[in-house]
């Protein structure tokens, strides 16, 4: 089936005071068609970071390509040889997990390379040559003003930070709760796989982790000091991410769901605002030999929307990212993503995809979501997360599924369809932004953070928990939730969306919503 509200991207970015029915934007690599709620105007917010500063004049035509090979062992002297004889340079090797990532300007490299003995599998993780072409930046979220904050703070009751008012999403999981019980563990450290984070920001310096931090937009680990930044005309994706897990509780700004806990910035998106599979099995991979408890993948891995495995291009980088993902949970790491804004319905038997892929000509194909995968949304081990809003009901955008979606957590919607109590005065999520500034923005990027910073929170109480146990404790400590039927969430007679499933675990809500309070205590 083809979703009623199509939406590109996993961030609805809006400018502070005004609700969805005044702006969205969404994050980032292309630009959105109009949406259907009611009064918005969609864009993107790209202009991330350079793909290659060093690349060679050679990349201006080349493609990048995941090579697979067996597991364990570094390519062989076969492999290697017959990556440069098709024309391959490889710029890095993940050994652990067998994959190898080449630069090649050979438009017929993955087909010959995939007839060498020893290679599982392989395929170009883009179609625009390196460096991706930049995108222009149509819509970011504004920062409060100083009256805006000087509002906030006189509604803050004693112990609470000064923006924490206007964090409805705060009580809706219980982390205002938490918090008197505990704010988490710095021993335990959340990555933000994204498109970077400012740890110069008040309310993220004092609890960010350096060492696990890096850059991973070529496929090869970048940590120079600061390499995981944007710049001031980059996305304030990642930055808006990271303070929800993690603003500190310290007088300053908002607060985190988890503001006790560590929190990394590995960047992996590109200029043009793209995350390819390269940087993507970077991420893991850096987060996986760095001590990280949890990642946050807020996020699809271009260029394609849904990875269908009977092509043998985008099995390979289905390949490359299961690896590298599961790689992450057996050194310890939970891994945590966002369902997407697309209203899709994951459990159905076809969905149509019109996006694809994005860094060239779109071709619109009807693709079966148990074959054709949203990546790393789908795959096996993922904790996927839908939105809800501030009624605690599904959030128009969000896509959902049963036995896709595995928890529930605010994401933010309009406020003409779920609109928060007050104090509080937009539906949307509040985060920190680049600068030391912060700004609302909506979507299931929004949501995922929610889910992993109680993840933090259940390591912090159980630090011996595997990946396995604290997913139990998550999905069982979770506040069961039922079907909302009928969804016709604008109340225009026509449902917009169907759940399936119990109230103890459905398409909409998975095993319910997340609980920070239970996180602590139990």
């Amino acid at each position: 089936m083809t979703a009623p509200h199509p939406r590109f991207r996993r961030a609805i970015a809006v400018p502070l005071g005004m609700t969805m029915a005044t702006a969205l934007a969404f994050l980032p690599n292309t630009t959105a068609t109009a949406a259907d709620v009611p009064g918005t105007v969609n864009g993107v917010t790209g202009a991330v970071n350079d793909v290659l500063a060093s690349a060679t004049k050679a990349d201006a035509t080349a493609l990048s390509y995941v090579v697979n090979v067996r597991p364990g062992h570094g390519p062989s002297g076969q492999v290697k040889k017959a990556i440069a004889d098709a024309g391959g340079t490889i710029v890095t090797s993940y050994d652990q997990i067998g994959v190898i990532v080449v630069h090649s300007s050979n438009p017929d490299f993955a087909k010959t390379i995939r007839k060498v003995r020893g290679v599982e599998s392989a395929g170009n993780t883009r179609n625009a040559p390196l460096p991706a072409q930049s995108t222009t930046d149509m819509g970011t979220p504004k920062a409060l003003t100083a009256a805006e904050v000087a509002s906030a703070k006189a509604k803050a009751a004693d112990g609470e930070d000064p923006l924490e008012p206007m964090q409805w999403d705060l009580p809706a999981i219980k982390a205002d709760k938490a918090h008197e019980k505990s704010l988490g563990s710095s021993k335990v450290t959340v990555a933000v796989i994204d498109t970077g984070v400012d740890d110069t920001h008040p309310d993220i310096a004092p609890n960010f982790d350096r060492a696990a931090s890096v850059n991973c937009v070529t496929g090869k680990p970048d940590s120079t000091d600061g390499a995981w930044r944007p710049s001031a005309s980059e996305s304030p994706h990642g930055t808006h991410v990271a303070g929800e897990i993690a603003a500190a509780k310290n007088g300053v700004g908002m607060t985190g769901v988890a503001p006790g806990v560590k929190v990394s910035g590995i960047k992996v998106s590109t200029t043009a605002g793209y995350f390819y599979t390269e940087a993507v099995v970077c991420g893991f991979m850096w987060a996986a030999t760095h001590g990280v408890d949890v990642t946050n993948n807020s996020y699809y891995t271009d260029p394609w929307y849904f990875n269908c495995k009977n092509d043998p291009d985008q099995k390979a980088l289905v390949d490359a990212v299961t690896r590298a993902s599961r790689y992450a949970e057996k050194k310890g790491a939970v891994n945590v993503a966002a369902a997407g804004n697309e209203n899709y319905d994951f459990a159905a038997d076809e969905i149509t995809d019109p996006v694809s892929p994005n860094d060239a000509t779109p071709v619109e194909r009807t693709v079966d979501p148990s074959e054709c995968l949203d990546i790393p949304t789908q795959l096996p081990g993922v904790v996927t997360v839908a939105a809800t809003g501030a009624k605690g009901i599904k959030s128009s955008f969000s896509n959902y599924g049963l036995g896709i979606v595995d928890i529930a957590a605010p994401g933010g919607d309009s406020t003409s369809y779920q609109k928060p109590e007050p104090p509080a005065t937009s539906g949307l999520i509040l985060g920190t932004l680049p600068g030391g500034k912060w700004g609302y923005m909506a979507g299931t990027s929004m949501a995922s953070p929610h889910v992993a910073a109680v993840a933090a929170l259940i390591k912090s109480t159980h630090p011996y928990a595997s990946p396995a146990v604290v997913k139990a404790l998550l999905y069982a400590e979770a506040d069961a939730t039922s079907c909302t039927d009928p969804y016709d969430i604008n109340s225009d007679g026509k449902i917009d969306a169907v759940c399936e499933g119990s109230k103890n675990r459905n398409g909409f809500y998975g095993w319910g919503m997340a609980d920070a309070l239970d996180a602590v205590t139990k």
